[in-house]
């Protein structure tokens, strides 16, 4: 299968985040490896003039998400920390357009479009179909690429630019699948074509 990637596209980088590589706060197995992933779709955009999206995690101090107010999760990614950086070896053009979520204290936001204008600004820029990767595929890449359908666009799940947290052992698998029955296309990067 190869897949032309035209001028409707606009790549989405999920919570590609300090604190979910290893060694950080909330660490997604093998999280890392989908940096330089990454890398090369973002070079593709530069070349094909596509906008780029990166989605992050910008928690208070005090979350509802986390295990301190009885969520599920240590502390990461709170608001201007090193923790809720983007991957330092992530090459996002200057251009990039950042999506802040889950801001509120008692309101948490797996999806990049949960109370962000994401949706308006894709639209604004002419995109049809997204390229999504990121962090973690069972977590805020599903729950994404989930409201990206809702609303209408198409999706590409890029398969070799994502990890998943993986909870319950076959969590992203389960994952990838859903996503893939709810009518994303999961491609890599060898079966794009510009």
């Amino acid at each position: 299968m190869t897949i032309t990637i035209g001028n409707h596209e606009a790549l989405l980088v999920v919570d590609v985040q300090r604190d979910f590589m290893p060694g950080g706060a909330l660490a997604v197995p093998d999280g890392d490896a989908v940096v330089p992933a990454l890398n090369r779709y973002a070079a593709l955009a530069r070349r094909k003039g596509l906008p780029v999206f990166a989605s992050r995690d910008w928690h208070p101090k005090n979350h509802c998400s986390f295990r301190a107010r009885g969520g599920p999760w240590p502390q990461h990614c709170v608001a201007g920390t090193p923790g809720a950086a983007f991957a330092e070896n992530l090459d996002l053009a200057p251009d990039t357009v950042v999506i802040d979520k889950a801001m509120r204290e008692d309101a948490d936001a797996y999806s990049a479009f949960s109370g962000t204008p994401l949706a308006q600004l894709l639209r604004e820029r002419g995109a049809k179909r997204l390229l999504v990767g990121g962090l973690a595929t069972d977590y805020c890449v599903l729950n994404t690429v989930r409201d990206a359908l809702k609303e209408g666009f198409g999706v590409l799940l890029l398969k070799d630019a994502i990890r998943a947290v993986n909870v319950q052992p076959g969590d992203g698998e389960r994952a990838q699948r859903e996503m893939q029955e709810a009518g994303a296309v999961a491609v890599n990067y060898q079966e794009l074509s510009s």
